[in-house]
């Protein structure tokens, strides 16, 4: 199976670096010296990682044959792509591979059916589960653990515990409608209190 563990930012310097923005929980894995990846476009690769580092936070690779910033700037936005194991697990039990994560149903702590998964945004400040609602909309849940509170392989299916107006747009509005009424009757009452 494929997997997509990164993209290439932009060229670092003049002998062929390159920032990339990671998309893998395990860069030490994945992104090692030696790794060989595949790449989006495939006319780019495969790739070999020659060296890595950590520099003001991000994290730059240098490929075999890749020697000045041109040849660096020329990869910029390519997808890096490893070859891994289905079966293959991390080594955390609270984390998963995209793979494992799409076309999970979502259903609500009491078994309301939200939608589908079909994709997994990587944010730099959180993941996002994509789900697909049944009538073709999306909404977005913060793969946080307060919010996505259990994950079930077996059963094919994530438990949200969303907070109001996550999902249901309409749990906002009314309550700024019950929040407005108030404030008005409120008003009626003192001003009734005045007369």
């Amino acid at each position: 199976m494929q997997l997509v563990v990164a993209r290439v930012g932009r060229a670092h310097g003049i002998k062929g670096e390159v920032t990339v923005e990671v998309r893998t929980d395990e860069p030490e894995l994945r992104l090692g010296s030696g790794a060989v990846l595949l790449t989006d476009p495939a006319s780019a690769g495969p790739l070999t990682i020659e060296t890595g580092r950590v520099h003001s936070g991000r994290l730059l690779l240098r490929f075999a044959g890749v020697r000045d910033r041109n040849a660096a700037e020329a990869l910029r936005n390519t997808l890096l792509i490893a070859e891994v194991d289905p079966d293959q697990q991390p080594e955390d039990p609270d984390e998963y591979y995209d793979h494992q994560l799409m076309d999970l149903d979502v259903v609500t702590k009491d078994g309301t059916e939200v939608g589908r998964i079909t994709e997994i945004s990587h944010l730099p400040s959180q993941d996002l589960f994509v789900v697909e609602r049944p009538d073709g909309t999306e909404v977005l849940i913060p793969f946080v653990e307060e919010i996505v509170t259990e994950i079930d392989l077996e059963e094919q299916r994530a438990v949200i515990d969303p907070p109001p107006g996550l999902i249901d747009d309409q749990a906002e509005i009314d309550s700024s409608r019950d929040t407005e009424n108030a404030s008005a009757k409120d008003d009626e009452d003192s001003s009734g209190a005045d007369a």
